[in-house]
């Protein structure tokens, strides 16, 4: 299996993610790049969690599949459980509900999210409501690559 490196301008790996890009800022997801794509990839789907949640670690805030395998995945996703611009994307639920919901520190922690994308070699079909849970398993014995990218995020004031 070829090696998948997963990167954003947004933040390095380990490094502090910018208040835009979280609950507190405009919420949108960052811009991703993926490095050593495999060729036989179909669609995308990424996952972000809160590793340092208090109450649930690994607590999940977003998920979004079907997206076609692309190696910059452009910021600021649309919302929505089903949209097919500017490209076919499906959401679920997570702390966002269909769309893209950024850190959201308590005040004066620091905690860190981790971005996992999946290259998968077909589309995937959830229910209305799905959770990470369905997709994890909707996901077996079609993933071909997986990279993650961990990012920290405080809110200072």
């Amino acid at each position: 299996m070829k090696k998948l490196k997963l990167t954003s301008p947004a933040a390095k790996e380990l490094g502090f993610l910018p208040i835009r890009y979280s609950a507190y800022g405009e919420d949108v997801s960052p811009e991703f790049v993926l490095k050593g794509l495999d060729k036989k990839g179909k669609t995308l789907a990424f996952v972000l969690d809160d590793m340092d949640h208090p109450t649930k670690p690994g607590f999940n805030h977003w998920l979004a599949w079907n997206i076609p395998a692309m190696d910059v995945v452009p910021e600021r996703l649309p919302k929505g459980r089903k949209k097919d611009q500017p490209f076919h994307i499906e959401q679920g639920i997570g702390y966002g509900f269909f769309r893209y919901r950024g850190p959201k520190t308590p005040k004066g922690e620091t905690h860190i999210y981790r971005y996992t994308v999946f290259v998968l070699d077909a589309s995937i079909k959830l229910g209305l409501f799905p959770t990470k849970k369905a997709l994890v398993k909707a996901m077996e014995g079609h993933i071909l690559q997986q990279a993650e990218l961990n990012v920290k995020f405080t809110l200072k004031y």
